[in-house]
């Protein structure tokens, strides 16, 4: 997990005065400095800075005015910063309590729960309901995994962009069938502008791609492995001549290895034209009946399938051999490497350090915060900002 915090800062000369009276209803903007105080902080370097009683000149309403960095709280935004940026890095709420306090700055765990809380909650963007401000691009790639929150598994959504594998949006989802991965995607889908869905190999996806209008991209690296195994397991079987199922639609065993072996490199290979090339092969074994229930699927009939399916599968597998943006640039990979990467760095990668979320909103908010804090890799994530 790379991550760039920048920590806010304390500046004792630097006072932040508001714009308008913080009184509610007063159009205020003049304020008079009537009194110096000082107060006393948590602070890396300084345990004490000096605060202004101001009034506002309309109301008469008295008020602080407090350095950059401190606020009406004893613990200023620069420890608070540290304590969220120590809890993302993996160590507990207990933990940071006691790396704080080592080096001077007591600061209780309760303390460091609020501060992580209260950022995790101004994370802008990456909600369904709220996405990144005109955020537009043409391919999203979506994903779907779990974390264990207060004893059960919570289904977790993730949407990212395609092209660069910027985060959109991180989501709750109520169970992963076609109806709600489509309820929970097509808005997003919507609001970027997106005509290409990446994904993995699964079905729901590929109805919510059907549905939508969406062309879609099957992951390359998902369908590779799958097709490997399968011919592998199957080449094995009919050499072992145990099966005799390929004798009854007329294939014989030097032809079924050799389309198993034409499958392997053509799904290496992967060229739009070889379509056709596999429904040749698919028509071969058309013919192998479905075994009776309760009975073993035979090697015929399980070769039938998988051709098949390839068959089917193959303008979503292909798909970024011919798709162009509006630059006409070719930019896909074929894979959904962003999404997996994603998922692995901004909401595996801290969740492994722990048992489990105590609540479902730390789960979100939690990856969330990681997962902005990875959109803003180059220029680096200023806690203060969050904290303002």
């Amino acid at each position: 997990m790379r991550l760039n915090l920048i920590l806010p800062k304390v500046e004792p000369t630097q006072f932040e005065y508001p714009k308008k009276c913080p009184r509610n209803g007063c159009p205020g903007m003049r304020f008079v400095p009537r009194q110096e105080v000082s107060k006393k902080i948590v602070d890396a370097q300084h345990p004490e800075v000096t605060a202004w009683r101001c009034e506002c000149k309309k109301c008469g309403h008295v008020f602080r005015v407090y350095p950059k960095g401190v606020s009406q709280k004893q613990i200023s935004k620069r420890v608070n910063g540290m304590a969220v940026m120590l809890y993302i890095l993996g160590l507990s709420y207990g933990a940071v309590e006691i790396v704080l306090s080592s080096l001077g700055m007591g600061i209780g765990k309760t303390s460091v729960y609020r501060a992580v809380q209260f950022v995790a909650a101004r994370v802008p963007g990456l909600k369904r309901e709220n996405m990144l401000s005109g955020y537009q691009t043409k391919a999203v790639g979506a994903d779907v995994t779990s974390v264990r929150c207060n004893g059960k598994w919570v289904t977790v959504g993730i949407v990212v962009d395609a092209v660069n594998g910027m985060v959109l949006s991180i989501d709750e989802l109520p169970g992963q069938d076609a109806k709600q991965l489509q309820a929970w995607l097509e808005p997003i889908l919507d609001a970027v502008g997106a005509d290409v869905v990446v994904s993995d190999d699964a079905d729901a996806l590929k109805n919510v791609s059907d549905e939508t209008g969406r062309a879609q991209q099957v992951c390359k690296s998902h369908v590779v492995r799958n097709t490997e195994s399968l011919v592998e397991e199957l080449s094995a079987i009919i050499s072992a001549g145990q099966d005799h199922s390929l004798e009854a639609i007329h294939v014989t065993v030097e032809q079924a290895l050799q389309d198993l072996a034409s499958l392997k490199e053509m799904i290496h290979s992967r060229r739009p034209e070889d379509q056709q090339r596999l429904e040749k092969i698919y028509l071969r074994y058309a013919s192998a009946r479905k075994p009776a229930r309760g009975k073993k699927h035979d090697v015929a009939y399980r070769i039938r399938n998988l051709f098949m399916d390839r068959w089917n599968l193959w303008p979503r597998l292909t798909f970024y051999r011919t798709w162009k943006d509006e630059y006409g640039d070719e930019i896909l990979d074929g894979t959904n490497n962003h999404c997996e990467r994603a998922i692995g760095w901004w909401i595996k990668e801290r969740y492994r350090s722990m048992r489990g979320y105590k609540q479902g909103r730390s789960a979100l908010g939690i990856s969330r915060l990681i997962a902005f804090a990875g959109n803003n890799l180059s220029r680096g994530m200023n806690l203060a900002d969050l904290m303002a």
